[in-house]
């Protein structure tokens, strides 16, 4: 009875050390170009004074974010990725790293020393996992080009931007009035080299019910949350138009072209023909001109010759008895 109480003393003492000296790990989170916390759950119940600690903190590679020795910064141990980006919060022994980045995310140590005659005494240490998240864009769906013969076959594609870590799962949600179909297509990653943030997108083409209403909805599956796109919407009046082969639209064009070549040619050909027709001849012409002439003559005429009236008939007769008469008397 008495040595199992002994090895439960033990144990329990052997759980407050490891406690004590960071052996247990806290988890944090952060967003991607905010700021991040990294605990330090350090009690001081000996009420030690801040100018007689040294108090840092270190990342797994361990290089120095941040020294506090005897109370005063000193930076002059602190890695260069580190500097100006931290922050010290004395209240609740809390280093905030600014700025976080992806590449920040992973393991990380604080040590608290007490600085006496007897040199650096370890008090406490402990570690903290952070995890970087960066928030995706709502996913927005846009509808391709349709090369399909068939109308009823319509192209979407579904994409959302700059996020952390990789979603589980991207995939199309298609709703009637009678049912509701799970459209599961390979989602296509990419990763910033810079940012390490990634873009994602899914493709599917698909035949849309005749007759009925569609709602078509894209889903982004994250770790801990599932993003929906606005929804696209078919109505069963408004199908998607046919597709339209350029083949038939170049034979189309073909055609129009030879008609309006044809219809072209047959006027100028119209047009050739009637220059070449004869005229009337010079001949004709002068016919005319002169039986136009020998008419105004003629009108001149007998607009100039007075009628002839009694008077003168015996005037003429009277001159000629007497010119008789003269020549007889000779």
């Amino acid at each position: 009875m008495y040595l199992r109480c002994t090895m439960g003393l033990s144990n329990t003492l052997l759980v407050m050390a490891l406690l004590l000296y960071g052996a247990a790990s806290v988890k944090s989170q952060a967003y991607f170009n905010k700021t991040g916390e990294l605990p330090c759950l350090f009690i001081n119940s000996e009420n030690i004074s801040v100018d007689e600690l040294v108090v840092f903190w270190q990342d797994q590679n361990k290089l120095v974010l941040y020294e506090l020795f005897k109370g005063k910064e000193n930076p002059q141990n602190v890695h260069p990725k580190y500097k100006g980006r931290t922050t010290f919060d004395k209240d609740n022994w809390t280093l905030k790293l600014h700025n976080i980045q992806i590449k920040d995310k992973g393991s990380y140590q604080c040590f608290i020393h007490h600085k006496g005659s007897k040199g650096l005494v370890p008090l406490y240490h402990m570690s903290s996992d952070l995890s970087v998240l960066a928030n995706f864009s709502q996913p927005e769906i846009m509808v391709t080009s349709n090369r399909t013969e068939n109308s009823g076959i319509i192209n979407l594609t579904c994409s959302s931007v700059e996020g952390y870590p990789a979603p589980k799962e991207m995939y199309f949600k298609l709703k009637t009035e009678n049912s509701t179909t799970k459209y599961d297509t390979a989602m296509k990653k990419s990763q910033s080299n810079v940012t390490e943030l990634y873009n994602v997108s899914i493709s599917l083409s698909f035949s849309v019910p005749e007759a009925s209403n569609v709602s078509i909805t894209c889903v982004l599956k994250l770790e801990t949350m599932e993003l929906h796109s606005l929804p696209y919407n078919i109505d069963a009046h408004t199908k998607p138009p046919p597709a339209r082969d350029p083949i038939l639209w170049i034979a189309a064009l073909l055609v129009m072209v030879f008609l309006c070549g044809m219809v072209l040619v047959f006027f100028l050909t119209l047009r050739k023909r009637k220059k070449k027709q004869p005229g009337p001849s010079h001949e004709c012409e002068t016919n005319k001109m002169g039986r136009k002439e020998s008419e105004q003559t003629k009108e001149r005429i007998q607009y100039h010759v007075p009628e002839r009236s009694d008077e003168a008939q015996c005037v003429n007769i009277s001159k000629t008895t007497s010119d008789d008469q003269s020549t007889t008397h000779f």
